[in-house]
């Protein structure tokens, strides 16, 4: 049975698609066009689009657009990728001075297809944006590369300012949304983010509303304190069509509001926790906001 969306969140999501008309959108979208580039916003079909293109914000999707898994959640498609291309990361370096970007999001689907998860592609990305931009700011946010800690060490050579990783859910949850995935090879990751290079900050994400309880959602947020992680996004999860995992709830803001009080007192350096919120969402503003903290 399918649990209906609220009138609020309804009005929310009509909001930031509104935002969709506007001319910094439309200049968004003919560079994101012109560039032959892939987005998570477009491919996830993100309802924060409107309001990021707006912002001047997008996250790039290194390595196509097509994934290798098939979590039940995810609106990426899932078949054979394409080999990587290796004229991208001077695409994406263009496109994010083009567009005069300070903090540049990168995103990559799951490439099992590839030896190093795509790692060494990827960091190229990286590295091709701080040459041609060195001002600019990165976070990459990767797959799991199968719990290949060499990978791992590959991108964090790039030297992003942030890695991220996403938890997705709960444990409990795992074997139903996350195909694949393995919630410990997920904490893993991110403690040996920060073994490997602490100075980098390490950034996680989890969505609520697919049948979690709050003690679950609690004991996660600890676990993920406790391998390190210092920023954290908290979103509500949309199916995105009728053969998806369905949504079990929608929690209302006060509940948002709540979690990230509680995930602030675990000591996360900094919290994005709202019901259109994603893991790239405003992304730099939370990174600022872990530097004010950390400069105290």
């Amino acid at each position: 049975m399918t649990t209906p969306m609220p009138q609020w969140l309804k009005d929310l999501v009509g909001r930031n698609k509104a935002a969709l008309r506007s001319r910094a959108a439309l200049h968004a979208e003919q560079s994101i066009d012109r560039h032959l580039l892939h987005t998570v916003c477009h491919a996830a079909r993100c309802p924060n689009r409107g309001e990021c293109f707006n912002c001047g914000d997008a996250t790039f999707m290194v390595l196509g657009d097509i994934c290798t898994r098939g979590c039940r959640f995810c609106a990426v498609t899932k078949a054979r990728p394409l080999p990587p291309d290796e004229s991208e990361p001077q695409r994406v370096a263009q496109a994010v001075e083009e567009w005069g970007i300070r903090y540049a999001v990168l995103t990559m689907p799951t490439r099992d297809d590839l030896k190093d998860g795509g790692a060494a592609h990827f960091a190229r990305v990286i590295s091709a944006i701080k040459t041609r931009t060195p001002q600019v700011k990165v976070e990459p946010l990767i797959s799991d590369l199968r719990g290949d800690e060499n990978a791992l060490k590959t991108i964090l050579n790039a030297r992003p300012e942030v890695l991220a990783h996403n938890v997705e859910t709960v444990p409990e949850l795992y074997d139903a949304v996350r195909v694949g995935a393995d919630y410990r090879r997920t904490l893993t990751l991110l403690e040996n983010s920060k073994k490997i290079a602490p100075e980098i900050l390490t950034k996680t994400g989890f969505m609520v509303g697919l049948g979690e309880t709050d003690a679950q959602i609690k004991r996660l947020m600890y676990e993920l304190r406790q391998v390190g992680v210092d920023l954290l996004t908290i979103g509500q999860y949309l199916a995105p069509s009728a053969a998806h995992y369905p949504v079990a709830r929608y929690p209302e803001p006060q509940e948002y509001r709540e979690w990230e009080t509680y995930a602030l007192a675990l000591g996360f350096k900094g919290v994005a926790s709202g019901p259109l919120v994603r893991s790239s969402y405003r992304a730099g503003s939370l990174y600022a906001q872990a530097l004010t903290l950390l400069s105290k």
